[in-house]
């Protein structure tokens, strides 16, 4: 029997992005197949390593032993407060080089342009430079220059990039936001500041997404900091536990879309 295309939509959301790894790790375990991904910032971090065939147990291994320290590079602020060589490099090497093209599945980078603020979608071309665009939270990292674009954070355009899986062929649509406002956050950095200002301005966004979805997925990581490193396995934890809830729903929407 013909089997359904699933795609998965990962949202942007700094460390609080780790989630997705939960709910990847749900999926696969109860044998939903994900076909296809597109991923905003932290999303399309996530979805590249997966695409790239990483093992998802060496995946969790390396969420918690992530630190600050390994990507980020510091510099006068201009553009910036990251160059964001690092970050690139440390993608590059674990992704094998590849080209988006060369994955294991199909996979969509959201990035948005700064010049004309159009929603950048890369289908093809070197992983490293899509998804270091995608992760260039403005204000936070210099803008990633890419064939004549000035490219920033996929989350300013499009937070949990629905419509992108669906244009990619997805009969199904599993989204996972993971950057719902943190009300009476404590706001004490720029990070923070930034931060908390794109999640507000992308709610009323993405609660009318929502509905063209089949399934959205809401781990409760508001409670988590997006900048701070630290409590990895609990934000897995929950995106395990909240993707578990979901099941029963996925499954029927697989048996209704086959009739």
């Amino acid at each position: 029997m013909e089997h359904p295309k699933i795609g998965l939509a990962l949202g942007s959301g700094g460390a609080r992005g780790f989630a997705h790894l939960g709910v990847i790790k749900v999926l696969k375990d109860a044998g939903i197949p994900i076909d296809l991904i597109a991923g905003s910032s932290m999303g399309a971090l996530v979805a590249c390593f997966y695409g790239a065939g990483i093992d998802l147990d060496l995946l969790y291994k390396y969420s918690t032993a992530f630190r600050r320290k390994y990507f980020l590079d510091f510099t006068v602020p201009k553009m910036g407060f990251i160059t964001g060589k690092k970050v690139k490099e440390f993608i590059r090497i674990f992704t094998h080089g590849k080209n988006i093209e060369d994955l294991s599945i199909p996979l969509g980078i959201v990035a948005t342009d700064l010049l004309t603020g159009e929603k950048v979608v890369f289908k093809e071309g070197p992983v490293a430079e899509a998804v270091r665009a995608s992760i260039s939270i403005p204000g936070i990292f210099v803008p990633e220059k890419y064939k004549g674009r000035i490219l920033v954070d996929g989350g300013v355009a499009d937070r949990v990039p629905i419509s992108v899986v669906q244009e990619m062929g997805a009969d199904i649509v599993i989204a996972v936001d993971v950057s719902r406002v943190k009300r009476n956050a404590e706001i004490t950095s720029i990070y923070d500041v930034i931060m908390q200002s794109i999640d507000i301005m992308q709610t009323e966004i993405i609660n009318f997404h929502e509905t063209s979805a089949n399934v959205m997925i809401r781990p409760p990581v508001e409670g988590y900091s997006s900048r701070a490193f630290t409590n990895i396995e609990e934000i897995i934890k929950i995106g395990e536990d909240e993707a578990k809830k979901y099941l029963e729903q996925i499954k029927k929407e697989i048996d209704n879309w086959k009739g």
